[in-house]
């Protein structure tokens, strides 16, 4: 192998040569593997087979006679073994056969067109990463997909900064909480300061009511943008992932039936030019259905995440003003209009969101 990489840096091979030398290793290797495991398949049948069958029913016999019977009443068993089920025996060995064969050609037949639609594909990006080839750009589609892609990067990072804000807010509630507590039991064990105590209770009491309430609306908040990121969009990525394989296999054949049309017309190339052109639509006709299937996912992923930020976005800025308002009556109005549910009291443990 570093022999043939020298010759092809220096110049003495191709890429297309260097192609072919790497595909004809390729599917030889896993023919030679394939056809060890196939033949050491019947060789395990063949011992089971030993295995079970037994001693030999030729070399048995059957006593036939009462007492006092001749000496001769001793039959031996092939002498009362038919005809048929020698040809059944037969029979039923040549169909197994005929099946464990059957399965090892289609098993090398489906080896040998991966090999074949893999070195295409592969021929095909390594020509359209040196210029050599030509590929099928559909702009107005690739912009869509640039633009979700950025969209779905910058998401990622609203979806963390939001949780962090998440996790920082629970710990301020928390210690607000324990804060209330110890004026609360300081005003008690402190007559000459119980008022001055007991206002700073209430008022970090009431700070801990109403930062839980703004902790559940953006809890809500983060997890449904958790869901449009890594669910709504993450599905379309996958879709689009699809179809951008099945556009790099379309221009593969695409190529390699130019190249056919380009040579000489005789009968063994025209049988060729027809089999590479049913290719050619089979691939076709997969990469305008993906096609079709990305633009109206595109679509749809579009007016879904309108709708959603729409109501999120205004759920946080709502809840964000009315809290450092100190409004709490807006507060729960908000929570309310958008259907948001606290957790019940008493609840200290944070979600999953809050501890990431």
């Amino acid at each position: 192998m570093y022999t043939i990489y020298m010759y092809t840096v220096c110049g003495y091979l191709s890429l297309h040569q260097l192609f072919v030398y790497v595909f004809y290793c390729t599917v030889l290797c896993l023919t030679s593997v394939q056809a060890a495991k196939i033949q050491w398949t019947l060789d395990e049948k063949d011992l089971q087979q030993v295995m079970v069958s037994g001693p030999n029913l030729n070399e048995t016999s059957i006593v036939s006679g009462g007492y006092g019977g001749p000496a001769g009443g001793i039959i031996p068993t092939s002498s009362i073994k038919g005809s048929g089920m020698h040809h059944s025996n037969s029979n039923q060995n040549m169909s197994v056969e005929e099946a464990n064969r059957g399965v090892a050609v289609e098993k090398l037949d489906s080896v040998k067109k991966w090999g074949i639609n893999t070195y295409k594909c592969t021929k095909q990006m390594f020509s359209e990463r040196f210029g050599r080839g030509s590929r099928t750009v559909d702009l107005e589609l690739e912009a869509q997909i640039d633009v979700l892609r950025d969209t779905k990067r910058k998401y990622e990072s609203v979806l963390r900064l939001t949780s962090a804000l998440t996790s920082h807010f629970y710990n301020l509630v928390q210690t607000q909480q324990a804060l209330g507590d110890t004026f609360a039991d300081l005003s008690q064990k402190s007559p000459e300061l119980r008022d001055e105590f007991g206002y700073n209770a209430e008022t970090q009491k009431l700070l801990c009511r109403n930062g839980d309430a703004l902790l559940g609306a953006i809890n809500f908040f983060v997890s449904s943008i958790n869901t449009l990121v890594n669910k709504t969009m993450e599905d379309t990525l996958m879709t689009i992932k699809l179809y951008e394989a099945a556009r790099l296999e379309f221009d593969a054949y695409r190529a390699d039936l130019e190249e056919l049309s380009l040579g000489p017309r005789d009968a063994a190339t025209m049988v060729r030019i027809e089999v590479s052109q049913q290719q050619y639509q089979v691939q076709r006709d997969k990469y305008e259905r993906l096609r079709s299937d990305v633009t109206i996912k595109l679509k749809f992923l579009e007016e879904n995440k309108v709708k959603v930020m729409h109501k999120q976005l205004l759920l946080f800025h709502n809840a964000i003003s009315a809290y450092f308002a100190g409004n709490q009556q807006q507060l729960e109005q908000t929570l309310r209009q958008f259907n948001v549910k606290l957790k019940p009291p008493g609840s200290d443990k944070p979600s999953w969101l809050e501890e990431s």
